[in-house]
This record gives C-alpha cells, sequence and structure tokens, in this order.
C-alpha cells in the first residue's frame, strides 16, 4: 500500500512537474529603463562590449571572472567571452545584428552552469529627454532542461538577474 502511495505521489509529481515545465519551454522576459543621457552614450554602452563589465550583473556577482573580447568592438560578429565562479561559468555572446541607435541583438552561448542559447535584443527609443531601452530575452529549451528550470526557480533568477542588468545599464549611463 505505501508502494503504491509513493508511486502515485511521485507520478502527479512528475505529471505537474512535466506540465509546468512545458510552459518554460519558451521563456520571454521584456525589461524596460529610462536613462537621462544621451542616445549615442546609451547605446554605445550596449553596442562596444570593453562596457559590459560596467553594466553586467554576472560581473557584478563575481568581478573576478576573465573576460576577452574577440573581433572588431561594435562590429557584428564581435564575441565577448566569460569564463567565471572557478570555472563554473563559461560562454559568450556575439553580435548578430545592428541598427545605428535603435537596435543591437546578440546570441549567447552558454556552456556552463548548463547548456542554453538565449538572445537578448536591445531596442532604443528616444521619449523627450530620455532614452527608452527595452531588452527582450528569449530562451528556447527541450522539456528535460525546462523540467529542471521549473523545479530550482530559475525563471525568477532569471527576471531578477535581467533586471538587474538594465538597472547597472542605466547608472552607467547616466555617469
Amino acid at each position: 500500500m505505501i508502494l503504491i502511495i509513493i508511486a502515485v505521489a511521485l507520478i502527479l509529481f512528475l505529471g505537474i512537474g512535466f506540465y509546468n515545465a512545458s510552459k518554460l519551454q519558451h521563456i520571454h522576459i521584456q525589461k524596460t529603463v529610462n536613462v537621462q543621457s544621451e542616445m549615442r552614450t546609451t547605446f554605445d554602452n550596449v553596442l562596444y562590449l570593453k562596457n559590459f563589465t560596467k553594466w553586467s550583473p554576472f560581473y557584478e556577482a563575481d568581478p573576478n571572472q576573465k573576460t576577452s573580447i574577440k573581433g572588431t568592438d561594435g562590429q557584428v560578429g564581435v564575441q565577448f567571452h566569460w569564463d567565471g565562479n572557478n570555472g563554473k561559468d563559461l560562454g559568450y555572446q556575439e553580435i548578430t545584428e545592428i541598427r545605428p541607435l535603435e537596435y543591437i541583438k546578440m546570441d549567447c552561448d552558454i556552456q556552463k552552469p548548463f547548456k542554453a542559447s538565449p538572445t537578448f535584443e536591445y531596442s532604443f527609443q528616444k521619449t523627450g529627454n530620455l532614452i527608452k531601452v527595452t531588452q527582450d530575452f528569449n530562451l528556447k529549451s527541450g522539456l528535460v532542461d525546462s523540467f529542471f528550470m521549473w523545479l530550482f526557480g530559475a525563471k525568477k533568477d532569471m527576471e531578477k538577474m535581467n533586471a538587474r542588468g538594465m538597472e547597472l545599464l542605466k547608472i552607467a549611463c547616466e555617469k
């Protein structure tokens, strides 16, 4: 009888887990910040990856990580590589599209602590004396990866990290 109860509980847990995980197979997080700065300054803080450590929430969390830039900074194809958390965080992001003073797209290749390929898209719009910066984060993953993201509450952590990054971008641009 106890084995049947355990089996039913396990099946119920997995059923609920995979149902919730199916909703996490595509994660879209949008964050917006209004910056009191010039358009060029704001745009360049995102465009030039040498500036990334000024506003990266990941660098803020691990300022000892090793970073490098490969390619011509500010151009399509440039990559920002990181190796942090004593080798537990590893990957790079690459600028894949630029529309001057309007839009930047970056594709990420994360190897550790898990494999993922999210994208970050930044849109810039002048509204009065402010620059509105919108970040769209997108991540697609398989059902099993989504199950573990659900189990460990990863989406909430992603939302916090993206919000912090936009706060730091605002600070960096307004200095």
